[in-house]
Order: structure tokens, then C-alpha cells, then sequence
């Protein structure tokens, strides 16, 4: 035990030393994570709801009498143009001078009144303008409203003041974030590992040191698991702070669409139940990182024989999107990665089935055993370490 310790705090050591290296491993990803999130969010809504203060060009060849007072509403700059004109108005739109056309069949309000036939009215716009799709959609909107007041044969859900959605604030909370962050957090845990297991263990390879601790009084068990143990304190560091940039970057990811989405709807429970699969999940990935990095001969090696595993956990990320409401089967808690995966799943959708919480965590431990046991075995073999 006093061996693991030592290699603990001589790992633990190495790390907190190197400045650069502990702003680079645990504060620089939360923050970036915040900042990117935080311009994604802004740029997606300025996107979809264009200039403020633009004032978009409509051209209609004639606006019907009674819908000239809706268009008023709108404030837009309407204008009339010819059926000659038309080609050339299409050809304004193709190159952004205007943004919409609007072009209502000949006799389109006796069509209406007598029902002799449907009118099709044409709507021309640029999708790849925001200015020109924002005026397209607020039109569509005018027009549906108008075309309601003529066929209103009943409403539904007409009564703005009555609240019709009975999902709570917990139900969509749990919505929105069982979807994205196991991913996320899937992919921020791997990219922890990533950026310090392979210079810790084929890094000393490269450099010999590692011949240093091989030949010292000490089981190569005791070498893996004070390893892995301290890898791991290092890598939760680093999820959690990529965990933090993403809780509170996501509001102005949703581009302020979240409402009634509280990251307080949780309990102390839920995050300690979390925390522990965030642990259990880093122990896994830590221990295939450190094992391919004992198998690699430099840190540049390691680093492209775990690309492939890095693949393989975004997949498995990407899982979480795809489990239903009534949660995975049991067995798939014996997966490893799927079953962490699932369990945030159902921690952030408050779904979690206690006994598959558990299975994951007895499962994670014996692989983890297993994976250190592989590990202290490679660190015997001197084809393996020289």
C-alpha cells in the first residue's frame, strides 16, 4: 500500500508542478468549452432571426384587400411588380436584393368567396439569407392566420392563458439533458485520459525512466494501480471542469430557449450517483489507455493506437440519444462504457433503475481489476517495457 502511495504522489506531483500542464489539462477545457458553447448559442439565434433593425423587401403583385391590413402589421417594405417583371424579381432574390416575392392567383378573393376552386399562392424567397427565411416564415404565419378566419370551423388550444404542455420543469430538464451530455461528457472524460496517460507511461518509456521504477522493490501490481489511481484523480479533474462549461454554457447554446430547464432540479443524490459513474467511467478508459500505452514505444505511437478507442467511446455516446424512455435492458449493464453511458442516461432523465446502477458499478470494478492484473503483467515483460 505505501508503494501505490509513493507512485500516487510522485504522479500527482509531476502534474501540479507543470502549470502550463494543469491549465491546459483541467481549467482550459471547462472555459473553452463555455466561451464556444456561449458563441455557438448567439450565432445560431442571430442566424435564425436575422437583423433586429433590417427591415426585409417584400414584392407583391396585388395584395388582396383584406389581407392588406395583416401585411401592414408586419412593418415590412412592400412593394408592387408586373407579371414582366417577375424574372428579373427572382433573379433580385437569387442575388439577395430582395428578400421575398409574393404572387397571388387572378381572381384570387372571388375564388375564396364562390369556392370554385383553391387559389395557390406563390412565395418566393432565399433560404440561405436569414433576413429573407425570418420574412418567409412571419408571411407563411399571415397568411395561415387569414386562411383560419375563412375555414374556422373550431380552435384548439386558442386560450393563451391556460398552460397545455403538463410537462414539468423536471420533465424537461431531464429531456434535454439525458440527450446531451452523456456525450458530451463521454467525450470530455476520453479527452482527459487521453492528454495524460500516454505521456505517463509511454512517455517514461521513451525517455528510460520508466527502467527507474521497474527495478525498485515494489510489485508491478502495486505500479499499475498507483497509475492508474492517480491518472484517474487527474482525468476527473479535468471531466469535471469540461462538465461545468458545459452546464452553464447551455442556456446560451439553446440560445435562451430553455425555458423552465433547471440544472437544480437535481438532487445531492443524483450528482453523487453521477460523480461515481464519471469515476468508474475514467477508471475504464484509463486502464485501455495505460495498456496501449505500455504496448506503444514513444507517446506520439500511443497516441495513434488510441484513436480507434476514441471512435469507438463517441459512438457509444452518441448511444444515449437512442435509449428509450423505459431504459436499457439489464444485461447491457455489463457492457463496459455502454452501461456508464446508459447510467447517465437515466440519471439525468431521473430513470435510473437503482439495481442496473449497481450492476455497472460491480461490472466496472472487475474490469478494472482485470485491466490493472493486464497492465502489471505487460510492466513484467521486458519485451513489453524495452
Amino acid at each position: 500500500m505505501h508503494n501505490i502511495v509513493t507512485i500516487i504522489k510522485k504522479e500527482l506531483a509531476r502534474f501540479f508542478k507543470d502549470k502550463k500542464l494543469v491549465f491546459t489539462t483541467v481549467l482550459f477545457p471547462g472555459l473553452m468549452i463555455y466561451l464556444l458553447y456561449s458563441f455557438m448559442g448567439s450565432g445560431f439565434l442571430n442566424k435564425m432571426e436575422g437583423d433586429s433593425t433590417y427591415i426585409p423587401k417584400i414584392v407583391v403583385n396585388e395584395i388582396p384587400s383584406e389581407i392588406e391590413p395583416l401585411f401592414q402589421e408586419t412593418k415590412y417594405d412592400f412593394r408592387g411588380f408586373t407579371e414582366n417583371e417577375l424574372d428579373a424579381v427572382l433573379t433580385q432574390i437569387e442575388n439577395k436584393e430582395i428578400d421575398v416575392a409574393i404572387i397571388f392567383p387572378e381572381n384570387f378573393e372571388e375564388d375564396i368567396q364562390t369556392h370554385s376552386q383553391i387559389p395557390n399562392v406563390e412565395i418566393y424567397y432565399n433560404s440561405t439569407k436569414s433576413d429573407s427565411s425570418s420574412a418567409y416564415r412571419a408571411l407563411i404565419a399571415v397568411l395561415s392566420q387569414y386562411e383560419n378566419t375563412l375555414s374556422n370551423v373550431f380552435d384548439v388550444n386558442v386560450d393563451q392563458s391556460i398552460t397545455y404542455d403538463l410537462a414539468s420543469e423536471k420533465d424537461l430538464t431531464g429531456e434535454i439533458f439525458s440527450m446531451m451530455l452523456p456525450m458530451l461528457l463521454m467525450i470530455f472524460i476520453f479527452s482527459g485520459c487521453m492528454g495524460i496517460a500516454p505521456e505517463s507511461i509511454a512517455g517514461e518509456k521513451e525517455r528510460g525512466t520508466i527502467a527507474t521504477l521497474l527495478v525498485t522493490p515494489m510489485k508491478r501490481s502495486e505500479l499499475a494501480i498507483g497509475k492508474i489511481i492517480s491518472l484517474s484523480i487527474i482525468s476527473l479533474l479535468a471531466g469535471l471542469s469540461s462538465f461545468l462549461g458545459t452546464i452553464l454554457s447551455l442556456p446560451k447554446l439553446y440560445g435562451g430557449q430553455m425555458d423552465g430547464v433547471n440544472a437544480m432540479a437535481y438532487s445531492m443524490m443524483d450528482y453523487v450517483m453521477l460523480l461515481v459513474i464519471i469515476l468508474s467511467s475514467i477508471l475504464i478508459i484509463i486502464s485501455l489507455i495505460s495498456i496501449i500505452s505500455a504496448y506503444s514505444k514513444s507517446v506520439k505511437e500511443a497516441t495513434t493506437a488510441i484513436m480507434p478507442l476514441m471512435i469507438v467511446v463517441m459512438l457509444i455516446g452518441v448511444s444515449s440519444m437512442m435509449i428509450s424512455d423505459k431504459g436499457p435492458s439489464l444485461i447491457t449493464a455489463l457492457i463496459p462504457l455502454y452501461n456508464n453511458v446508459a447510467c447517465m442516461n437515466g440519471i439525468f432523465g431521473f430513470t435510473l433503475n437503482p439495481i442496473y446502477f449497481a450492476i455497472t458499478l460491480v461490472a466496472n470494478l472487475i474490469y478494472t481489476f482485470i485491466f490493472v492484473f493486464v497492465l502489471a503483467k505487460m510492466f513484467n515483460s521486458e519485451k513489453c517495457m524495452f
